[in-house]
């Protein structure tokens, strides 16, 4: 079976200090993987060592399938600093092309219309020449959201990505997302404390601990003895 990225006996910790170890799953393209768990227990740190950001203290993850590192789409956690970043929309959406450039130091015709083409897929086109720090908390993750998808034609990868947003533009920001994964056929893998999305819009669910618990379909998750406990203890879902 081709797979877009397998993770094998990965162990992942920073200052010396392990916080997951024997990590083993597989990304194929059109999966929409959930990394769920309780706080501390190495989400976004496994997310960072996909980006190469982190190396892990042992293990490896392999790209596969014609997946390139630099062609995998990020959208972060926002910090307060970054909410507050004087540019503009275009601008950023723009931004998310760097990679193509290689040592061109400009933008060519085909990355500005790749632009308005995701701004227009995200409803973003009349924010164009607004300033970024101005806008809500929603339509600031969408600029974001169309960034890492001029990025990427792949694979997203997505850390929180509602996280501060109010019910109605959380709903909204799932939608989009799996709009992506099933009508673009772009991979995703998100991070995520909220459980009933998971379960709504997920294929497979990695449930991540000092020890692996679980990586397989969301079904077989649901039905397992680690999603059953883990459910309860989450207060249920809403499937």
């Amino acid at each position: 079976m081709n797979y877009q990225m397998k993770c094998e006996n990965l162990t992942l910790g920073y200052d010396g200090r392990t916080i997951v170890s024997d990590l083993n799953f597989t990304v194929s393209a059109g999966d929409y993987l959930c990394i769920i768990g309780e706080n501390g227990s190495g989400k976004s740190t496994l997310i960072k060592t996909m980006l190469k950001l982190r190396t892990p203290q042992s293990g490896s993850i392999t790209l596969s399938d014609g997946l390139n590192a630099n062609e995998i789409g990020y959208l972060p956690q926002q910090t307060v600093v970054q909410r507050d970043f004087p540019a503009s929309v275009s601008e950023i959406v723009l931004s998310g092309c760097l990679n193509r450039c290689g040592m061109r130091p400009f933008y060519n015709k085909q990355e500005k219309q790749l632009v308005a083409r995701n701004m227009e897929k995200l409803g973003i086109t009349d924010l164009s020449k607004r300033c970024y720090r101005e806008l809500s908390g929603g339509q600031q993750q969408r600029v974001l959201l169309a960034r890492a998808l001029c990025a990427t034609r792949k694979m997203l990868l997505l850390d929180e990505p509602v996280a501060g947003l109010d019910p109605k533009v959380t709903v909204e920001m799932y939608e989009l997302i799996s709009m992506l994964n099933k009508k673009d056929a772009i991979t995703v893998i998100m991070v995520s404390h909220d459980l009933g999305a998971a379960m709504k819009y997920a294929s497979h669910v990695l449930h991540v601990a000092d020890k692996p618990l679980f990586f397989g379909k969301k079904n077989d998750y649901i039905n397992s003895s680690v999603g059953r406990a883990f459910t309860s203890m989450s207060g249920g879902f809403d499937l």
